[in-house]
């Protein structure tokens, strides 16, 4: 078998020691070192270039190295027929939820504000909220999102998540449907973003849905850029209806050095790491679908292609 492996992130080795201790008989090339595109049966990837898979004619599947997959599905010559598969949690969740849960306690215990103070050389303690006084809403119930909603619930805060089809998480109050998502934005005082990025929810965060939150409502997005507008987030700051964002994610990235996001003194900005890819975890996985696609079985963690994730 003959796999090839494409990211300006991450670094090939690990993933090559991996698959070569279980899987002696693959063949790992990393871009652009390739002697045959055309005997290439798989990809193992990160935002390669729009038309890129075209050159291999016998592909049989592409494995994608982050839990996302819309860079992918955004290319229109994306081979059809071929499937694509996704990390499912290997590590991530586990990262994604403690950032989650990091977002909501710094505005929570008011560290923006005290961040400020310090800037200033102001000694001034403020009143505390309690996290059961701090509701917490959670946009997408996946792998990835359930274990921040386990892990607020488990702080103390109360925790509603909004879900396409109905979830079940114990102590979690579930709105599902697009009709339930107003009832969630008029509760809680922090929003965290989980959704995968499809045609349906790309800028779903736009201003009409921040002005039905409560004022001084805060944001925390570590899922992907496209869901925000980013000029309604800044307008909504600089007019208090937020009260903070931290932002993991961007439209652009990396993020412009002029972009006003940067120097905003009530964002904090992360380099998209709130949940990163880690061979020791993931490769499993891999080595897994590997053996399934030698053997002609099907596939983990396949991705509908109609529905995005």
């Amino acid at each position: 078998m003959h796999l090839v492996f494409y990211s300006k992130t991450d670094d090939p080795g690990p993933w090559r020691d991996a698959i070569a201790a279980a899987c002696p008989e693959v063949k790992f090339d990393v871009w652009p070192d390739i002697a045959d595109p055309g005997s290439v049966d798989c990809t193992l990837v990160w935002k390669p270039p729009k038309g890129w898979h075209g050159q291999f004619p016998r592909l049989r599947a592409i494995l994608s190295l982050g839990a996302g997959v819309d860079a992918l599905l955004e290319d229109p010559d994306l081979p059809q027929g071929v499937p694509v598969t996704r990390m499912v949690d290997a590590g991530m969740g586990r990262q994604m939820a403690e950032y989650a849960a990091y977002g909501v306690m710094h505005f929570h215990r008011r560290m923006h504000e005290y961040s400020a103070f310090q800037r200033e050389r102001r000694w001034l303690p403020l009143e505390p909220v309690m996290a059961g006084d701090f509701p917490v809403g959670i946009l997408g119930l996946g792998v990835l999102g359930r274990q921040a909603a386990e892990l607020l619930r488990a702080l103390g805060y109360p925790v509603h998540a909004w879900t396409r089809t109905p979830a079940t998480v114990p102590g979690v109050t579930n709105h599902c449907g697009a009709g339930a998502l107003d009832g969630l934005l008029r509760t809680v005082r922090s929003l965290v973003n989980f959704l995968p990025l499809t045609p349906q929810t790309q800028r779903i965060i736009d201003r009409r849905l921040l002005d039905r939150l409560p004022r001084g409502a805060f944001l925390v997005n570590l899922a992907r850029g496209g869901h925000v507008v980013e000029e309604d987030v800044l307008a909504a700051l600089n007019d208090g209806q937020l009260g903070g964002a931290m932002l993991d994610v961007f439209e652009t990235e990396p993020l412009p050095a002029g972009h006003p996001l940067w120097t905003h003194p009530r964002v904090v900005v992360t380099p998209h790491i709130a949940a990163v890819t880690m061979a020791a975890d993931a490769a499993g996985q891999v080595i897994a679908n590997l053996r399934r696609l030698s053997a002609g079985q099907a596939l983990s963690g396949v991705v509908d292609r109609s529905r995005g994730y």
